[in-house]
């Protein structure tokens, strides 16, 4: 067994079946935050990839040190399609833990993006592509990979506990993570939310759309409803 440090741990079978990982697909990142009454989500980072896609999968979880990608790598050789590369570097950004050729190496096995809490280089192929990466900053500096590190553990990512198999959403909003134990009552609510906000949207088109709650908040905060 791997001593703590450098634990790669075995993964579970997922918790998500295929179809809700699917629903999700169409929900947008800030639906799914307000269907978890906006507690969870992970904060401080932005997409750098091109495009408006969203990227979707179940955690693969890395906790590393600061600046080092030893285990980053480990991780890219056993992910396959499906899966979110998470990174808990612990917020540092000054050294790059992923750039070009990883991004290039986790494409080929098909893992559908980076979720990273600390910097990646080669902004501009990143930029230019259709592969989802998520990141705290960018930096020239690359990285080392001596470990520690570890697979497959409960990480802290932008102040979100992501455990391995969580659902990972990402679009140009930022990322947000569903616990694998709460999907499908979440994907539930957000498809609730995303009805409700179709009809809302074709009164404000028509010329319909009202605001009863508003005046009776106001009301109700300053005491005129008593």
């Amino acid at each position: 067994m791997n001593p703590i440090g450098y634990r790669i741990l075995p993964r579970s079978a997922p918790a998500v079946s295929p179809d809700v990982l699917a629903g999700f697909a169409a929900i947008g990142s800030a639906q799914i935050s307000d269907c978890m009454n906006r507690l969870y989500g992970v904060d401080g980072l932005r997409p750098l990839h091109a495009g408006n896609q969203r990227t979707v999968g179940l955690a693969l979880t890395v906790k590393t040190r600061p600046g080092d990608n030893l285990m980053i790598h480990k991780a890219i050789s056993l992910g396959g399609a499906g899966d979110v590369i998470v990174v808990d570097g612990a917020g540092d950004t000054s050294n790059a833990l992923v750039g070009e050729l990883m991004m290039m190496d986790a494409q080929s096995r098909g893992i559908e993006g980076f979720v990273i809490d600390g910097a990646v280089r080669d902004l501009d192929v990143f930029a230019q592509g259709q592969f989802g990466c998520f990141a705290r900053a960018v930096s020239h500096k690359g990285p080392y990979k001596d470990g520690p590190g570890e697979i497959n553990v409960p990480v802290s990512v932008g102040g979100q506990v992501v455990n391995p198999g969580d659902v990972v959403v990402g679009d140009a909003d930022g990322v947000v993570v569903i616990p694998a134990e709460h999907a499908e009552a979440v994907l539930a609510l957000a498809l609730k939310k995303e009805a409700d906000e179709a009809v809302a949207k074709e009164k404000l088109r028509a010329g319909t759309y009202t605001k009863p709650w508003l005046e009776k908040t106001i009301a109700e905060k300053t005491g005129a409803a008593k």
